[in-house]
């Protein structure tokens, strides 16, 4: 189960992220190319947003599919375009050109929806001897995959081959892979569209359909398997072909399929094959859907979703787009019940708290310190606000959870292990002995372990009880849980705002990684709510 409490890191660990960025490296190019020729880094990148039925602005589902935002990306200067094939790992979309060129797009996403795209970078695919690939012969590259083994894999078609590369910006080495036998006598303009790994090993799928040679294989038990994806009406009747896939980490495979005539113009569908080869639509894509040359598909898993991310290729002709669009696929939800809270009984008891306000840049914070069911805690909070060294502080970290209700995660604020601001770590006090929970609303100390916890924070946005102590658990950290100290009583909205701010996707290291806010949100003061007799 993924809970809230993977991403709680310690104080230390998180301030060390806090205070610095990291920026990739720029990789060293082959002996045999120029830096100049091996990389273009960091394109200009000018987007519009797509709706996905332009006819109903409100319309967010297609199938099984949930919309989740795209953009349309213009060609600029550098020619951006001609994606066949897509491939998420490690927060970046990958893609391979039809004239021989690799892409890492990095996406700008909120609450989970694609708004933009922060960056891409460029550069050429090389031939075995570290040359760049220039004819269309060699250089039609159509399929994309991360192999077990970290290296990439990169299908072409015309001279049909898969060539595998350490890095893509790296020589190739030629491969004699069994899987590649599936385009052995194909056309010279129909070939392996698809790659892509699964549970099983390697699955891959031929630009061609109805044909008297089955248009997939894949890898089981040591042996190759071919079998026939069909796409779906209308489309079997329009001559849709596969044009890129992608499984995920329980075996299920999407297959896009695409098809387009002059006379009626772009349709599009994605089948879900299970690892029995057995076939579902999942989507169809016609008229007066958003469409175009949809060739590059890959699937994110996150936090009990499946995404998808659909990519047009554009020919890099005028009369067509480059579409980037991400889909959540609802019938693959697999909702995790949280445990409830410690206590199932209400509690109707009216404990001692104190008021407190934490006015920010963005507005105020009103909390209820739980003084009497967490006094070490509470009181360590207070000790902060009334000697000043909350005050010029910032809230650095929004952590945004993508699942319902929306938006879920939290935001950490604090002293960021200052020394001129910090005091010795108090006790711990686990919501398994003070009865509190980590709720909306519910204030919690960031901490290292037990007893180190200090002047950093959190505030939940929704029920995080994941974080609340188990007694059970053989694991220290979560055996003793987060202590909660506090609720929020006014301001929410607030807390929802510096929630929503923008990230910055270079700073922070690890976890922390695009969780670090561009502009802190300042805290200007916290203070006791003064009473009405004062």
């Amino acid at each position: 189960m993924t809970t809230l409490s993977t991403f709680i890191a310690s104080t230390a660990i998180l301030l060390a992220a806090a205070s610095r960025s990291v920026t990739a490296e720029p990789r060293a190019p082959d002996n045999a190319q120029s830096a100049a020729d091996q990389q273009e880094a960091g394109l200009s990148v000018l987007t519009e947003p797509v709706s996905i039925d332009p006819s109903d602005p409100a319309a967010n589902e297609v199938g099984e599919l949930v919309y989740y935002g795209g953009v349309g990306i213009e060609p600029g200067d550098e020619k951006i375009g001609g994606i066949s094939s897509l491939e998420w790992v490690d927060g970046t979309l990958y893609g391979v050109t039809d004239d021989g060129r690799w892409l890492a797009i990095q996406t700008d996403e909120l609450d989970g929806k694609l708004l933009d795209i922060f960056n891409i970078e460029s550069g050429p695919l090389l031939d075995l001897k570290g040359k760049r690939l220039k004819r269309k012969e060699e250089a039609d590259s159509e399929a994309i995959a991360k192999s077990a083994d970290g290296s990439w894999l990169v299908a072409f078609e015309r001279d049909h081959r898969i060539w595998r590369y350490s890095s893509l910006d790296s020589r190739a080495e030629a491969t004699d892979l069994p899987i590649a036998d599936l385009v052995f006598d194909a056309e010279s303009n129909a070939g392996m569209e698809t790659l892509a790994v699964s549970p099983d090993g390697l699955i891959a799928c031929g630009e061609w359909a109805g044909s008297d040679v089955l248009n997939c294989m894949r890898e089981r038990d040591g042996g190759l398997v071919s079998f026939e994806v069909s796409p779906p009406a209308p489309l079997n009747g329009r001559g849709a072909v596969p044009t890129d896939a992608d499984c995920t980490s329980d075996g299920t495979c999407y297959i896009l399929f695409r098809s387009y005539s002059p006379q009626q113009g772009n349709a599009a569908a994605i089948v879900a094959v299970d690892s029995a080869n057995k076939a579902e639509t999942v989507a169809s894509f016609l008229p007066p859907l958003t469409l175009d040359n949809f060739e590059g598909l890959t699937v994110r898993e996150e936090l009990d979703r499946t995404y998808i991310y659909l990519a047009s290729d554009d020919n890099f002709s005028d009369r067509q787009r480059t579409l980037l669009m991400k889909f959540e696929v609802r019938s693959a939800r697999k909702d995790v019940v949280l445990p409830p809270p410690p206590s199932t009984e209400i509690d109707t008891t009216i404990y001692e708290t104190v008021p407190v306000i934490i006015e920010t840049s963005l507005g105020n914070i009103t909390v209820a310190l739980e003084t009497e069911r967490a006094p070490i805690t509470a009181a360590n909070f207070l000790r902060y606000a009334e000697e000043d060294r909350f005050d010029g502080t910032v809230f650095y970290r929004a952590m945004k959870l993508d699942r319902d209700p929306r938006p879920n995660g939290l935001i950490q604020g604090g002293t960021q292990w200052d020394p001129k601001r910090i005091l010795d770590g108090i006790q711990h006090e686990p919501t398994n002995v003070t009865g509190l929970s980590h709720t909306s609303g519910a204030l919690s100390m960031a901490m290292g372990e037990p007893g180190t916890a200090n002047g950093d924070f959190s505030i939940m946005l929704q029920d995080q009880v994941g974080l609340d102590a188990q007694p059970e658990s053989d694991d220290p950290i979560w055996k003793n849980g987060y202590a909660v100290f506090g609720y929020v009583t006014e301001g929410m909205d607030v807390v929802t705002a510096i929630h929503a701010a923008k990230a910055d996707p270079n700073k922070g290291e690890g976890m922390m990684r695009g969780q670090l806010l561009a502009d802190p949100v300042k805290i200007i003061d916290v203070r006791r709510v003064e009473s009405a007799a004062e």
